[in-house]
């Protein structure tokens, strides 16, 4: 065994995994090497046609046999069709052992995942997060071997540099011509920006574009041009976009939540980075939107504009920038349809490459330009580590998808968490799972007070501007102590020791590993 920076043990090797320990959030493994894999063959000649009757006869034409990986992109979330559609049709066709990698895994159902791994046409998964009933499976020891979980810039980065190579890709387009060019940015199903898909359409050895809207030669806009597409089929339904927004929870009433929202806003606005030019990223869980809402007032009051909102869209940052207080809004995805719909009426709100958006290994994405960061956590432990995967009933609770991207970038990243959620603490010594380095966390805001980071990079800007508000600054071991007499000490979760779960950082170095959850006869 050997231990990471942060003190986890970890196996040396994992199957035929090698496991290289995580040496801290801005140390770059001398061995990191980008490969762009150029795509040299499929050449279409004059009067060839890419469009195919449905998805059996693309999937032949592709080439794709047993043990290939295959790649979606997760902008319908729980409205997703394509991944079920097209799972089924590899099964008619009989190919076996494929790895699973999509951006992210969304929780769709009939068919489940879970029957293609049961099945044996997947059995390696690389996502983001592989939450509900596959994330359920997996942690009961479901698959042979560990599913490898990366944050969202760790993806186009492993992409990049070979370790994950794309076979075939298929990627939903809500609009598409004939002939590939298409986009998510019009027809009945908008799913707003395919930023998710750019490296896998720019990548794979072949990539199909799936629709249910086919338009006009040439479709315009078009978010990922025909020169990436082999081949396209139009089926009944790519997803129910009124789902999109389903798991991303809307604007809380929880006073609990609001006052914990309220806070983090008004941090931010007694911050000497809040100024004329500043740039933030708020997401779309329940306090999340509640932080935007009241970051728009702290706007207002004091006459400040953004430069750009980042990352993932929700109807509240369009209404910001509809009313002047942002200039542009940089959608990696669309959290609902007033977002999807942005994209394509609105000059200053513009879909970019999720490789744009969180790939540390570039010549400079938006995150080295981001001030604010504000992040959902599961657990903060007392060196500010977060997790944002298990839960302390043994449950897969969420994904990695760009929290630690956003720690790592911003300026200042803020944790917003309640310091105990029903009968279980949230404010730990430490967490079950890491997901995020300490080191990249400014603060964590809770109902009990705010807990500066004396480690992060801004911390004396942030002490000094707090003490100057007269905001009530504790430690983060007091919310600790305070969440613990609350709640008790709960039981660990008995763990066998075989691995189920990789936890990479961006750089592909490992911060943890999750075990199976123990049986019991």
């Amino acid at each position: 065994m050997i231990k990471n920076v942060l003190g986890r043990e970890l196996p040396e090797k994992i199957g035929e995994y090698n496991v290289k320990p995580f040496q801290g959030a801005y140390k770059t493994p001398a061995t990191h090497k980008t490969i762009v894999t150029k795509r040299t063959d499929g050449h279409l000649l004059a009067g060839e046609k890419k469009l195919l009757p449905n998805l059996e006869s693309a999937i032949r034409a592709s080439g794709l046999r047993d043990g290939m990986t295959i790649s979606f992109h997760h902008s319908f979330r729980e409205g997703d069709h394509i991944i079920g559609q097209v799972l089924t049709a590899i099964r008619k066709l009989g190919i076996k052992h494929l790895r699973f990698a999509p951006s992210a895994v969304v929780n769709i159902k009939n068919p489940s995942i879970v029957e293609f791994v049961q099945d044996g046409t997947i059995d390696r998964i690389e996502a983001s997060g592989v939450r509900g009933e596959l994330g359920d499976a997996v942690l009961h020891g479901m698959m042979d071997h560990p599913v490898i979980l990366r944050p969202h810039g760790a993806r186009p980065r492993a992409i990049e540099a070979g370790e994950l190579q794309i076979d075939v890709a298929f990627i939903g387009a809500s609009a598409s011509d004939d002939y590939g060019n298409c986009t998510g940015q019009i027809g009945p199903n908008a799913c707003g920006s395919l930023g998710y898909s750019f490296v896998d359409a720019h990548n794979a050895g072949r990539v199909i574009v799936v629709t249910d809207h086919l338009v006009e030669y040439p479709c315009v806009p078009a978010s990922i041009s025909q020169q990436y597409v082999d081949f396209v089929v139009k089926v009944e339904s790519i997803g129910d976009t009124a789902k999109i927004g389903a798991g991303a929870a809307r604007l809380t009433k929880n006073p609990r939540d609001l006052l914990i929202a309220d806070r983090t806003a008004a941090l931010i606005g007694a911050s000497q980075l809040f100024q004329n030019g500043f740039s933030f990223q708020t997401g779309a869980g329940a306090i999340s939107i509640a932080v935007t809402k009241f970051l728009a007032d702290q706007m207002r009051e004091k006459k400040v504009q953004a430069s750009f909102a980042l990352g993932g869209i929700t109807s509240a940052i369009i209404d910001m920038y509809d009313e002047g207080l942002v200039r542009a809004v940089e959608c990696s995805q669309s959290f609902d349809a007033v977002a999807a719909a942005a994209i394509a009426s609105r000059p200053g709100v513009v879909e970019i490459d999720n490789a744009d958006y969180s790939n540390a290994y570039s010549k400079g994405g938006f995150l080295n330009k981001e001030t604010f960061g504000v992040l959902g956590a599961l657990e903060v432990d007392t060196d500010f580590n977060v997790n944002i995967l298990t839960g302390s009933s043994g449950k897969m609770m969420g994904g990695l998808g760009g929290g630690p991207d956003v720690a790592a970038g911003a300026a200042v990243s803020l944790v917003t968490i309640p310091i105990i959620r029903g009968r279980t603490p949230s404010i730990v010594k430490r967490v079950s799972t890491a997901c995020t380095p300490g080191e990249t966390v400014a603060g964590v805001v809770t109902e009990a007070g705010i807990a500066l980071n004396p480690k992060h990079r801004n911390y004396d800007l942030l002490k000094e501007d707090a003490r100057k508000s007269g905001m009530k600054i504790v430690s983060i071991e007091e919310l600790q102590k305070l969440a613990e007499s609350m709640t008790g000490i709960p039981a660990p979760i008995e763990m066998t020791d075989k691995v189920t779960c990789i936890v990479e950082y961006r750089d592909g170095t490992v911060l943890d590993v999750i075990h199976e959850v123990k049986h019991y006869d």
